[in-house]
């Protein structure tokens, strides 16, 4: 994940401005295709919380004490946001790391051994010594490292890792740093970078000043390869957007930028519930009053005082033995 200059931070996702003076005008291409992922990770949530608390080394003094045993616990219920901010911080750190080996090889002023010695400092190395590994071996030309795009006729934007020619042809590149699985093997990637992929391929400008706001026309959109590399601890891995199936994905991302539009037009339409009261007493009795002809009397006989009679409901309910005499 990068920070690019023009891209905020807003109620309603990433959003992309023209200019360093203009005001958020598009979402991300990220913040776009976060429209498709599950709103259920109670599991995962659960599960990370759950294994937080029985390797917490308070468990076992806590028990017993009430306050203790809450820091605890609340501790243990933070677990999946620190794991997800922790990996957004690697990943930012990772990304840093590969921009520099691209600005180094394109004689354009960089900050690789600072970056370097930043993933040292957190354990990290092994990223970028991965990362160095795969470069070499693919023989990667870099033409344009974190480079912002736009579209204008789907309205979204966004900031590519790195355009480059390998092995003479051109690609478009999207980095994903990656866990390792238990058999040492860099996890596989997910399957929404496609989506990502395929906006960029699709964008209409790319960014030349951020402070002028100047925009040129997209150079690198004609048939480019797409990758998808996932950088790991042990190995880095590069996957191909199959051809075959890139224009369905497109149009899902086209099915989800509408989605994004249109929640926010009922978010901002008004209350979309509203509190029905009791019907007024007029109408009740108004209600009763249009009852078929017949009905009343015999409502009225059902709801008198055991006892009374017919003939007694006829003479206001007084009994007739009373009237005797």
């Amino acid at each position: 994940m990068t920070e690019p200059l023009l891209a905020h931070a807003t109620e309603r996702g990433r959003m992309y401005s023209r200019s360093v003076t203009d005001p958020p005008l598009v979402p991300s291409i990220t913040t776009v295709i976060s429209q498709a992922q599950s709103s259920s990770l109670d599991g995962w949530f659960g599960y990370m919380a759950a294994s937080a608390l029985a390797q917490d080394p308070r468990l076992a003094s806590s028990l017993g004490n009430a306050s203790e045993m809450r820091a605890v616990i609340k501790d243990a219920s933070k677990a999946a946001e620190r794991y997800r901010d922790d990996a957004a911080r690697r990943g930012t750190r990772v990304h840093y790391y590969c921009e520099q080996v691209a600005l180094r090889d394109l004689g354009r002023p960089h900050r690789l051994d600072e970056a370097r010695t930043d993933l040292a400092q957190h354990g990290e190395d092994a990223f970028a010594a991965r990362f160095d590994e795969w470069w070499d071996l693919y023989q990667v030309k870099p033409i344009a490292p974190e480079i912002t795009v736009w579209n204008s006729e789907l309205g979204y934007a966004g900031t590519l890792d790195l355009v480059a020619t390998i092995a003479g042809r051109l690609c478009i590149i999207d980095f994903k740093t990656r866990a390792t699985d238990r058999d040492g093997m860099v996890k596989p990637l997910d399957e929404k970078v496609v989506m990502q992929l395929a906006a960029g391929m699709k964008a209409q400008e790319s960014l030349v000043d951020p402070h002028a706001g100047t925009w040129e026309p997209w150079k690198y959109g004609k048939d480019p390869v797409l990758l998808g590399v996932a950088i790991g601890q042990t190995e880095v891995r590069a996957h191909r957007a199959n051809p075959d199936v890139l224009k369905e994905h497109w149009f899902k991302f086209c099915a989800l930028r509408r989605a994004w539009e249109a929640g926010g037009n009922a978010a901002s339409a008004g209350r979309p519930l509203l509190t029905v009261p009791p019907p007024p007493r007029a109408a009740a009795d108004r209600a009763a009053t249009s009852r078929p002809e017949g009905s009343a009397g015999r409502d009225n006989t059902a709801s008198q005082p055991e006892g009374v009679g017919r003939d007694d409901a006829d003479r206001g309910g007084v009994p007739a033995h009373s009237m005797e005499g």
